[in-house]
This record gives structure tokens, sequence and C-alpha cells, in this order.
């Protein structure tokens, strides 16, 4: 009989809670080794995860600060620079421009900076250069310095102190003008002004009317500013022909006192650079031409010291922080940035084209007078933007592709009546004026001296009704001004413009004032003599 079990061969398969069967044992175990490696590999790569990541730490934490800090000195620079800027534009004075002188000379080609030192004893420059602390001064030291349209060249020209000239009207503290003073010395119109700061806008006015040149800009140096100049560039080269004393500095002293500068080569800096300058006794002629001699010398080597430094805004600085704390300028240059502009403006300026010499002059009694024709000469040369040898420095066109200049077209002057009048301190000038209208046709009803003298450009004055007539007569006169007046009549009034053409200058500049010539390159101790 046969036995039929209830129980099949097969295992029984255990249920889960959800209906599904559980896996083997064998499963369990090897899904168990599956899930382990997976979580070690997991593990490992959390742990090179970390390591990779603990190295890029302090790189990445490095760059993040570095990049922190260089932000950071930016912007510390940054408002460094904007700070040392506003200090600047702080320290820097300007003188009223209102002064300026209603009739000046047109444009010329190049630029022209009047530069003057001051003797003014005020606010601190008394201890510098001694005497009365209230003393408002004098232009103790004028050049005009010409940069020629190239930038290559530049010319500067000395006009001693004692110089005659013709100061023109300046304004006064007042708000009034003061009257045209002839043959006056020229160091006079610094001191028009009556202030602590002199009245730099007078000694414009008065090289315009001279020179015929106009002023670009105008800068004024004291004792202070210079002195401070001198020693942030470390000190300037100069060269003594022979020992100097106290007593050649101040000659009123009794005895010789000490050695001040010894023979030779030497730097000076500070109080020890101003004495130098200042000096006239002891030296040379003991003369005040001998001394410009020594001061262009002086200047020629502050250049070269400058130039071989660099000009560059981060030499400048230094340099324009030392000198705008005593510097008054016109309002063109009353910014710190418009004055490193124009110091940026000349570093191509070449230190041998460079060149230093002194307006054509003669001793007239103690004082100084100034030689013509050479000094218009000079003065006509500047404003061609021609060298003292004669080279043209304004980029302009010479030779045989110059296009020929147009003749002037003819004025017929037939059925006007004018009168004519000398404007100028030049004698005859209205018998030229009235000789060159006549010839044109115009019937010329008579000559005279104009009430005022200073007229740098030409004026046609003209009554109602008068106009046409008024520019027909303008065209006679190349740059003439027109002017309506009240009266009924036509009058030209002749101005330096006019002296100039009707009395034309010589072509070149006489040879010894380009002989007499000192490079901004050349050593020290040449020339000694010094007058």
């Amino acid at each position: 009989m046969t036995v039929t079990s209830s129980h099949s061969a097969t295992p029984p398969r255990h249920r889960t809670g959800g209906g599904r069967s559980a896996p083997p044992e064998r499963d369990r175990k090897g899904r168990g080794r599956r899930e382990r490696s997976q979580r070690e590999r997991g593990q490992k790569e959390q742990g090179r995860g970390r390591r990779r990541g603990a190295q890029r730490t302090p790189r990445a934490r490095r760059l993040r600060v570095g990049l922190a800090l260089a932000l950071s000195l930016l912007v510390l620079l940054g408002a460094g620079a904007g700070w040392l800027y506003l200090k600047l534009d702080g320290d820097i004075t300007t003188f009223d421009a209102g002064g300026l002188s209603e009739q000046r000379p047109a444009d010329t080609a190049g630029e022209n900076v009047l530069v003057i030192g001051s003797d003014a004893r005020t606010d601190g420059n008394a201890a510098f250069g001694g005497g009365d602390k209230n003393d408002i001064g004098r232009s103790d030291t004028t050049f005009l310095l010409h940069v020629y349209a190239d930038h290559q060249h530049a010319l500067a020209v000395s006009i001693p102190r004692d110089t005659l000239v013709t100061i023109p009207p300046c304004k006064l503290p007042d708000g009034t003008w003061s009257a045209e003073q002839r043959n006056t010395m020229f160091n006079a119109a610094f001191s028009m002004g009556q202030t602590d700061k002199g009245n730099p806008a007078c000694t414009q006015n008065t090289v315009e009317k001279l020179t015929g040149m106009r002023i670009d800009h105008t800068v004024v140096v004291d004792f202070k500013g210079f002195a401070a100049l001198t020693d942030v560039v470390g000190g300037v080269d100069v060269c003594l022909p022979n020992d100097i004393y106290q007593k050649d500095l101040s000659p009123g002293r009794a005895t010789r006192g000490d050695l001040l500068f010894k023979q030779g080569e030497q730097k000076v800096s500070g109080q020890k650079a101003l004495d130098y300058v200042r000096i006239r006794h002891g030296i040379g002629d003991g003369s005040d031409i001998g001394r410009i001699k020594r001061q262009q010398a002086f200047v020629a080597s502050l250049l070269k010291q400058i130039k071989e430094k660099g000009l560059s805004p981060t030499n400048l600085l230094p340099l324009a922080e030392a000198a705008t704390k005593s510097l008054t300028v016109d309002p063109g240059l009353g910014s710190a940035d418009k004055l490193i502009s124009f110091a940026m403006s000349l570093k191509d300026v070449d230190l041998h084209n460079t060149k230093f010499v002194t307006v054509p002059w003669r001793y007239e009694g103690a004082r100084v007078a100034i030689v013509e024709p050479d000094a218009s000469a000079l003065w006509s040369a500047l404003r061609e933007d021609r060298t003292i040898d004669g080279k043209n420095a304004g980029g302009k066109h010479t030779g045989g592709d110059k296009s020929p200049t147009p003749a002037p077209t003819p004025v017929s002057g037939a059925g006007i009546d004018v009168a004519v009048y000398n404007g100028t301190t030049t004698p005859g000038l209205a018998a030229k004026g009235a000789a060159k209208l006549t010839a044109a046709g115009f019937t010329v009803t008579g000559t005279a001296t104009a009430a005022s003298q200073s007229h740098t450009t030409t004026v046609v004055q003209y009554g109602p009704g008068l106009e046409k007539s008024a520019r027909t007569l303008a065209a006679a006169f190349p740059g003439a001004r027109l002017e309506p007046i009240s009266g009924a009549a036509l009058n030209v009034v002749l101005g330096d413009d006019y002296a100039t053409t009707a009395s034309p200058a010589p072509s070149t500049v006489p040879t010894q004032v380009s002989a007499d010539a000192r490079s901004a390159d050349d050593n020290p101790c040449s020339n000694l003599t010094y007058g």
C-alpha cells in the first residue's frame, strides 16, 4: 500500500507580508555583500573627495584672499590718489584773471608760459630770504618760456628786473585801473596789485605788451616753493668759479663771514639752492645780468634732474605736492589734474633743444634798456614758431612743397573819410597808416596820438550808419576789431599788431642772441664768467 505525503518535494516558499516570497539565504548574503561593497566604495569616494577638498581648500582660500587684498589695494590706491589730488587742489592759489587786459594779442603757434620768481617775504618767506615779513615783494626773476608746437623745442627768455618798460593799465584792489606808466622798471609791475601775492596779471599784461605775444599760462613761485622743489628732486648740480662767503650774499656785513660755497661743482638744495641763485656779489661782475646767467644754468640743471628721474605721474606727484604749496597760477592751471597734465605735455621736449637766452639789452645808466630791432626779431621768431637758429619748429610745411600765400584782395577806400590815431608808443605810426590808406584811395582827415597808447590790436571805430565803410577800412588792417561809437565819425586806432607789420622785424635772430644761448644739457661748469 502506497502512502502519499501531504508535503511536496519542493520546500515551501515563505511569504512576506506583501505576499512576495523571501529570497533564498544565499541571495540575502550576496545582496548584503553588494550593499556593503557599495557603502565601502561610497565611503572611499567620500574620503577621497574630502582629501581632494582638503587639498583644494587652502589654495582656493589663498586665491580668494589674494583677490580680496588686490581689490582692497586698488580701492585704497584710488582713494589715496583722489585724496592727494584733492589735497593738491587745496594747496594751489590762483590769481584774479579779471586783472588781465581786455586788449590782448592774438593766439600764436606753440604755448607761452610766464614764470615769475617772487621775492615776497610774506607767508613765511622771510625765514628763507630775510627782510621785512610784510614786504609784498617784486618779480625777482622772470622768464618767458615758449614751448614750440612740435613739443620738442623750447626757449626761455629772461627779462632783467631792472629793464625799462611801459607798464599798461593794471587792475587795483579797489577795482579801478592804474594809469599807464612809461619808462618804469619791469619788476614794479608785480607789486601793482598791492597784495601779499602782488599782481601777476599786471606782470602778464606788461609782458604781452612788450612782446606782442599772448601768454597762455602764468606761474609764480616764491622762496618757500623754490626751496621745496630743490629738496624733492634731491638737489641740483651747480658750479662756482670761486669760493663764496656770507658777505657775498649780504654785502652789508662787516666781516667776510662763513664759507657758503666752495669753488667747483656741487649739489645744492633748500636754503643753499636759494642762496646760490640770489648771490650777486663776489662772483663775476656782480651785476643782475650775471646773476641771470647763473639762474639760467640752475634752471637748466633742475630740468635735467627732473628729466633724468622721468616725467611720470609717480614722480610728478611728490614734485607737484612740494610746488603747489607755494604756487600762484592762472585759473587755467588751477587744479592738480591741469597742472600735472601740462607738465606731462612737456615730457618730449629735448634737453639739448631747450635753450636759455636774455632779451637783447644794453645799460642805460643804472638801468637796462631793450635793444631794437634785435628784441623785435626775437619776438617775431617766437610768434612764427622759429627757433633762434632759424628752424621751423611748428610742424608747418616749408620749402618747395609749400603752397603760395594768396595775394591780399586790394581795398578801395574811394569816398571814405577816416582819421588815423597812433595807439602805441611806436613813433610815426599814424603817418605810416595814413600813407597806406591814402594809397588805397581813402581820404585821411587827420592824424594824432590816441588817448591810450596801450593798444595791442588795431581798432576801427565807427558811428551810426558807417558800419559798411568801417568794414572796408578794417579790411585794410587784417585782424582789426570793429567798435561802434556814438559820434558820427570813422577812426582807426593803430595797435601793436600794425606796428609790427609796418616795421617788420629782421628775418633772423641776431647772432649775438643765439651765440649766448645756453642748452639745458650743458655742463654746469661751462661759462663761469657770469657776466
